[in-house]
């Protein structure tokens, strides 16, 4: 059921990253449910593009490795909606491919910055203030970590890719021990084989996108969309005893490896 809308009933959320495609789609999805939403990206212009197809949503820009840049944002968000949000979405994130002989030491910071040190800085900036609205009124408020296929099963040449979203998984347990106290759950959502965002130039590819579409048990690459239905139940209070879980959505992708192996060894033929 979508949230109330208008004055103070009118619940509001925060989604990094929504510069990119799968952010944006996820903060119209929860526009469509009645949020105020506010976008926040370290590209302006991309964001500002974004907020404006949403009714009411403000567009934010800040990097989310860089603590004053996120608490000026967050300010900003508190000041245009009169309070701090009440659902969290950490999507932003970044990949650097390369060989593992070769990637650099500051391509792997950058990641690790963006990916898991940027989500702890957003996390922790906003459960504070969570928390103490909480006190106030008993409402529950919820965080929803974006991680990936990756953080369970590596993609070759991934650099630190990998690497952050498994501790951001990590990150999402211990979170959600310690918020939950304060009324705040958090999951995470990891998307397996999306058709969107930082791996649509993977299936611009025909044969790529072949190869991958048959891999799925359900026969398709997923969307944005998909991806976004699960942030927005997890979100909701439909979901309101779903705390410190990560879960994939990839068509059942990561548990179809016995779907390509045979189940006896070939007949040899003298």
């Amino acid at each position: 059921m979508p949230v109330e809308s208008g004055g103070a009933s009118q619940r509001s959320a925060l989604v990094t990253g929504a510069g990119g495609e799968l952010g944006a789609v996820i903060a119209a999805r929860l526009g469509a449910e009645g949020y105020r939403v506010a976008l926040l990206d370290n590209d302006g212009a991309r964001v500002r593009a974004e907020a404006k197809k949403i009714p009411g949503a403000i567009a934010l820009t800040a990097d989310i490795a860089d603590e004053a840049a996120v608490k000026s944002a967050i300010d900003e968000l508190s000041a245009a909606f009169g309070r701090p949000p009440d659902v969290l979405v950490n999507n932003a994130g970044i990949v650097c491919f390369g060989s593992f002989l070769e990637h650099s030491v500051a391509d792997f910071r950058r990641v690790i910055d963006i990916n898991l040190v940027g989500a702890f800085i957003v996390s922790q900036a906003v459960a504070r203030l969570m928390a103490a609205r909480h006190k106030a009124d008993g409402r529950g408020r919820a965080i929803v970590n974006m991680t990936s296929l990756n953080a369970i099963a590596v993609s070759p040449d991934a650099g630190a890719y990998p690497a952050a979203k498994a501790a951001l998984a990590k990150l999402t347990e211990h979170m959600a021990l310690s918020l939950g106290p304060h009324g705040i759950r958090v999951n995470a959502v990891g998307p397996g084989f999306i058709d969107a965002g930082m791996s649509r130039p993977i299936y611009a590819d025909p044969q790529a996108r072949a190869v991958r579409s048959s891999a799925v048990p359900i026969g398709r690459l997923g969307t944005a969309e998909d991806v976004a239905e699960l942030v927005a139940f997890l979100a909701s209070d439909k979901a309101s005893y779903i705390n410190g879980q990560h879960i994939l959505v990839d068509g059942g992708v990561f548990c179809s490896l016995k779907l390509h192996l045979p189940r006896k060894a070939p007949a040899v033929r003298g």
